[in-house]
């Protein structure tokens, strides 16, 4: 009974160790080191007003802000940017870390394990950080990969950005977020436990989702470019079924985005009560009151439709015949229909789907925003305030102020003059630690 009790004791005092170290340290935990001074020339603050302060110094505690004072102060630990730009972190409402669309791209999705995909995307992590982006959300990857790279990142195992993960997407048998065109048997393997036929189906779906560990529920109302399938891009959810993923969905504490290209789709989820639309290349005059009177965001995804373009229209084409054709029929269409939002008063949060586009040239979405019909301020609103409200993430995104986390990036131009600028970040600080600094 002895060596029993022993044993259990030695069990409980590992599990209570391991759940310690999975735990996120406290946020504005004190620093052992002092508290750190960054002196700033320019800073936007706020970008909801779009005004830049001058000759500022921010002082950090910890992983927090804790004050920001008129002046160049403090002593001991300083940063400076007296000469640069500053603002707060970024945030991409649309990404696939673990991945990346190349010619290889099918073989790897039948050679590349789990653990291998989470590697990859710790590097691809690395990268996103290094561009500026401080907040991320992944939308559409295996379960156990994605999950694993975020939970490391919040321990502070692996250097990337905060990640809010969807995990696998709630999809059709057969259609986009199914996996396509292999043989039958290695399809039936490769098919993820989140495609569903049928109301009941689709929502045992998004609770396994949820017992994974999904932080949001991304769908696929509708086809898409990247599958390998004829099977076009209008509504591939039926309206019951889109109706019973949002409702059990919202039960269970989670918002639900929306691959969508076809009016169709788009106009059907958001009927439903669905929260965002990604991509939303069809979008039509319907589609544009329905966000309105939901209150839905639009993720246009810009970067994502330029990049599809140009590989098929390119000499270099590695698209399959069914890419190529979808990618040629869409991608031409998303300037215009991110125009058309922004004339109809949607709200739009930058989103690149980077991952079809290459890792760390997510900030490129900027000047196709500002070419959409936005101003520069505009775009940076969507990727700072405006994601942070779509992702309801406020109190810990998209501004600079006493209390909120330390994350905070420079360039050495004026963005709002030239959006380009935040292709160029020289600095990059995520919870009071210093990832770029040239």
């Amino acid at each position: 009974m002895m060596r029993i009790a022993l044993a259990f004791a030695a069990v409980l005092a590992m599990t209570t160790a391991a759940e310690a170290r999975q735990t996120p340290a406290p946020q504005g935990a004190p620093s052992s080191i002092g508290d750190l001074y960054v002196q700033v020339g320019r800073v936007l603050l706020d970008p909801a007003g779009g005004t830049v302060e001058r000759d500022k110094t921010l002082v950090i505690r910890g992983n927090q802000i804790a004050e920001v004072r008129d002046g160049f102060v403090g002593e001991g630990r300083i940063v400076d940017l007296r000469d640069s730009f500053v603002m707060p972190g970024l945030i991409d409402s649309h990404v696939h870390l673990t991945g990346q669309q190349n010619p290889n791209a099918r073989l790897q999705e039948v050679t590349w394990s789990n653990a291998d995909q989470a590697m990859i995307g710790a590097g691809y992590a690395r990268k996103t950080l290094e561009a500026g982006f401080t907040t991320v959300v992944d939308l559409g990857a295996a379960n156990e990969a994605i999950f694993a790279l975020r939970d490391a990142v919040r321990r502070g195992d692996v250097a990337g950005p905060n990640i809010i993960a969807s995990g696998s997407s709630v999809s059709v048998h057969g259609g986009h977020g199914d996996i396509n065109g292999y043989r039958d048997d290695i399809m039936h393997l490769l098919s993820p436990e989140s495609v569903c036929s049928g109301p009941e189906d689709c929502r045992r779906a998004v609770r396994l989702q949820v017992r994974a560990g999904a932080d949001i529920i991304k769908i696929t109302a509708t086809g898409g470019v990247l599958s390998n399938t004829a099977a076009g891009l209008a509504q591939q959810f039926t309206q019951d079924e889109l109706s019973s993923i949002v409702e059990v969905a919202h039960r269970m504490g989670r918002q639900v985005t929306a691959h969508a290209h076809g009016a169709d789709g788009i106009n059907a989820f958001l009927a439903a009560g669905g929260d965002s639309i990604e991509h939303g290349t069809y979008l039509d005059d319907d589609s544009i009151g329905l966000f309105r009177q939901h209150d839905a965001w639009l993720v246009p995804t810009l970067l994502a439709g330029d990049f599809v373009a140009r590989i098929a229209s390119g000499p270099d084409n590695f698209f399959t015949p069914n890419q190529t054709a979808k990618a040629l029929e869409a991608g031409p269409k998303m300037l215009d229909m991110a125009r058309r939002a922004h004339e109809g008063g949607v709200r739009i949060a930058f989103g690149t789907d980077t991952g079809v586009s290459a890792h760390g040239d997510n900030a490129q979405e900027f000047a196709l925003l500002v070419r959409a019909g936005l101003t520069p301020l505009e775009a940076i609103q969507a990727a700072t305030i405006g994601a942070a409200e779509h992702l309801q993430i406020q109190d810990r995104a998209g501004r600079l102020a006493p209390g909120m986390p330390a994350d905070l990036i420079a360039v050495a131009g004026d963005p709002l003059s030239d959006v380009t600028e935040l292709e160029r970040v020289t600095f990059v600080m995520k919870g009071g630690e210093v990832y770029r600094d040239e």
